[in-house]
């Protein structure tokens, strides 16, 4: 209280706030200080004391150290600040008191209560006694949200996905005070009506900034829909396994079905599949599958099974003669439009069938991913022909080599009647070979080429002349075409000679005549009959020669 005629200490003096509070989060064994703002200036001239309801702890007089009255728990653990401010060591709930500070001015006494509260946070926050399970729409206590040794005692929240839970008055709460430390225990339970979205949600409890570890529920609800699905890769294909899935949106879902296939019902139990095995162009149709206890409550999908057939004929090995024709026919059934595999415009024509037609052939039909291969061999035979013989010298000039070309299937074996060196053997391509043989004739030969199969054969003749006879026909001419020409040549030329020497010597001879004698007329008559019979001699020569000539 204050006494009168010193209002202006009242003024000046702020000893300590109403209520004074300490905050420790884990001990509250801490100093306690009462602080004054301008008490100095007063105590300057006054005594200051401080008490509680237990007795006097220590006062100061002016210009004198703080002296400790108190005798109890209070006396190691008291002292006064340079500023009058009381010091109190090691606090515990027990100090939780008032306490007073009296100033004495003169004849004026006046006191301030305080009231000192002690606080401390919890150690820890945890929820226990979770639910089994939520029920949607069913309010039901998640669990028991508790923490422990706080003063004053702990305020619980309850969090979902982190966002406090609005109370609805449907919950508890429950203090309990530890009767040797003083410090409270706060248990709290929360009434909860969940959701479909809830059984995903993690829910917590916190206090004083402290939260709990997440907890999650199994939320349940009833199935409201189901939907069918057909497990595949791709397109349905003739051979395939189809598996049909039966999904439920409730919680926990249903474990057995009804799959309906093709109007035939199938239960299926602790399952909600079922595979249709090796399916065929028939298994096309509507499919189903529903709830064992609710038949109303389905789901359908319509499933195609797309199918190719191709049909080759002939097919495998087909073996046909030389120049036979072969006729092919190609069939297809499918599901769907075919694709054009892009290598031949059309099926292969075989009017006239060659050694090289032979082979290998297939045909490929494609509808979408489905795949169809069909082929055949085509094997044509024949007997062998030969196509050509020839000869010609060796580069050296010191032989000949012998050429034999011949066709046929299979293939044909090459035989001559002479003996030879570097026989050799062209490949065996569409029908067709070549065999080659090495020789040095040293007398004119007539060589048989033979070609042979198990179909029959064939033989060619080829004229060889000796090398020296060739030699000594080069000598006179390139070459035996040479000879032939530059033999029709002399004997143009000699006959031209021939005709030349004729005409000159039968102008010789009637000249001389005519510069010799004088003649008569008789004489000249004469003279005249045999110049013409002369002259009808050189032109008889002259026409034969000609005519030689033209031959």
């Amino acid at each position: 209280m204050l006494l009168g005629g010193h209002q202006s200490i009242k003024n000046m003096l702020i000893l300590f706030h109403n209520v004074y509070h300490l905050k420790r989060p884990n001990s509250i064994h801490k100093s306690i200080q009462f602080v004054t703002t301008s008490a100095e200036v007063v105590f300057k001239t006054q005594t200051v004391s401080y008490f509680q309801d237990d007795g006097d702890l220590l006062t100061q007089l002016k210009d004198q150290d703080a002296s400790v009255i108190a005798t109890d728990k209070y006396k190691d653990r008291v002292s006064m600040a340079e500023n009058s401010s009381l010091l109190i060591a090691a606090a515990t709930l027990k100090d939780e008191k008032t306490f007073t500070c009296m100033v004495v001015a003169g004849a004026d006494i006046s006191e301030y209560p305080v009231k000192l509260l002690i606080h401390k946070a919890p150690t820890g926050v945890e929820i226990t006694t979770l639910a089994t399970e939520l029920e949607i729409g069913k309010p039901t206590q998640l669990g028991q949200c508790s923490t422990s040794d706080a003063n004053p005692a702990a305020s619980i929240t309850w969090f979902k996905n982190k966002k406090p839970l609005v109370a609805d008055g449907k919950g508890t709460s429950n203090v309990k005070v530890d009767e040797v430390t003083g410090l409270t225990t706060t248990s709290s339970t929360l009434q909860y009506s969940a959701e479909k979205g809830d059984t995903k949600a993690l829910f917590t409890c916190g206090a004083l900034n402290t939260l709990s570890s997440p907890v999650s529920f199994t939320v349940t609800y009833p199935t409201e829909r189901i939907s069918l699905h057909v497990i595949s890769k791709g397109p349905l294909m003739e051979g395939d396994n189809v598996t049909l899935k039966c999904k439920a949106d409730g919680n926990p879902p249903p474990t057995s079905f009804n799959f309906h296939i093709l109007g035939k019902v199938v239960k299926v139990e602790n399952s909600d599949s079922y595979t249709v095995t090796n399916v065929t162009r028939e298994s096309t149709g509507e499919y189903k599958c529903s709830i064992i206890d609710n038949a109303k409550m389905e789901d359908s999908k319509n499933i195609t099974i797309n199918y190719l057939n191709i049909s080759l004929s002939p097919s495998g090995k087909i073996i046909k003669s030389f120049g036979e024709g072969l006729a092919l026919t190609l069939q297809t059934h499918a599901s769907g439009e075919l694709k054009d595999n892009g290598k031949l415009d059309s099926s292969p024509k075989f009017d006239k069938l060659t050694y090289s037609d032979s082979g290998k052939y297939e045909v490929v039909v494609t509808m979408g991913a489905l795949i169809k291969k069909a082929s055949f061999e085509l094997v044509v035979e024949g007997v062998p022909v030969i196509r050509r013989v020839a000869k010609r010298r060796g580069e050296d000039g010191q032989h000949k080599v012998l050429t034999c070309e011949a066709e046929g299937s299979p293939k044909p074996t090459v035989a001559w009647n002479v003996n030879g060196t570097s026989a050799d053997e062209s490949p065996y391509v569409n029908g067709k070979i070549t065999h080659k043989l090495t020789i040095v004739p040293t007398v004119n030969l007539t060589v048989v080429c033979t070609v042979s199969n198990e179909l029959g054969q064939d033989t060619r003749t080829i004229n060889v002349s000796t090398l020296f006879e060739e030699v000594r026909m080069d000598k006179q001419d390139s070459s035996d075409e040479g000879d032939t020409t530059k033999l029709v040549v002399g004997v143009i030329v000699g006959l031209l000679l021939a005709t030349v020497a004729v005409g000159l010597a039968y102008w010789l001879y009637v000249k001389k005549s005519k510069q010799g004698s004088w003649k008569t007329g008789e004489k000249e008559e004469g003279s005249t009959e045999e110049s013409k019979k002369l002259e009808e001699k050189i032109e008889e020569k002259l026409e034969e020669n000609s005519q030689k000539v033209e031959v």
